[in-house]
């Protein structure tokens, strides 16, 4: 007989932003509201913030330390366990969070042939061209990432004090997201069981 929780997909929520002041784990929440409703999913919280990462880099070939791999190896864990990824980022200066980046560049095989979802927000563009950015550096570290996306405009007005959203149209792009992420979830851990993925 299956074990019910080994059947479900594995997602992290990564919080892209470590900003003083941030609004992240107010979305990061909420999102992870919508994966507990489902049977389908199981969820990792990770934030960028509490698993902060080196910024200067070893050369190619360099053997980092023992100091950077305890580092870095705390968060390459957790990636390498999840099925799939939501990442939950605003928008700076037209593109994504430099942490966030620099959590991407620290890995490599974590992302191959995983499926990743967003969740973005910003001013009047929610977000959007993050996430746009986003999509090319993830076909780089061969992830795949899901067409639906979730975006809150001017976030600030759309969440209340217990960090529910006021629009039900949010409400409704979430499923949609999650479904496609699970699809390619199940559908791209199915294949690596038969074809293991090589680059």
């Amino acid at each position: 007989m299956t074990d019910p929780e080994n059947a479900r997909l594995q997602v992290a929520v990564i919080i892209g932003s470590i900003r003083n002041g941030r609004f992240g784990p107010v979305v990061a929440d909420w999102v992870i509201s919508h994966i507990a409703q489902r049977e389908d999913m199981a969820v990792d919280r990770v934030d960028l913030l509490e698993t902060p990462l080196p910024v200067h880099m070893p050369a190619f070939g360099e053997v980092p330390s023992d100091e950077v791999r305890e580092k870095v190896g705390a968060l390459s864990s957790r990636l390498a366990a999840a099925d799939a990824f939501v990442i939950v980022t605003p928008e700076y200066n037209h593109s994504y969070p430099a942490s966030l980046k620099n959590a991407i560049d620290w890995h490599n095989e974590q992302w191959h042939a995983k499926p990743v979802g967003f969740v973005s927000y910003g001013g009047v563009s929610g977000g959007l061209r993050a996430v746009e950015h986003l999509r090319v550096v993830l076909a780089e570290v061969h992830a795949v990432t899901v067409r639906n996306t979730v975006s809150f405009a001017n976030y600030g007005q759309l969440f209340d004090a217990e960090g529910k959203t006021t629009d039900p149209a949010s409400d409704v792009a979430a499923k949609a997201m999650l479904d496609q992420l699970a699809w390619w979830g199940q559908a791209l851990r199915d294949a690596k069981k038969t074809r293991p993925y090589t680059v």
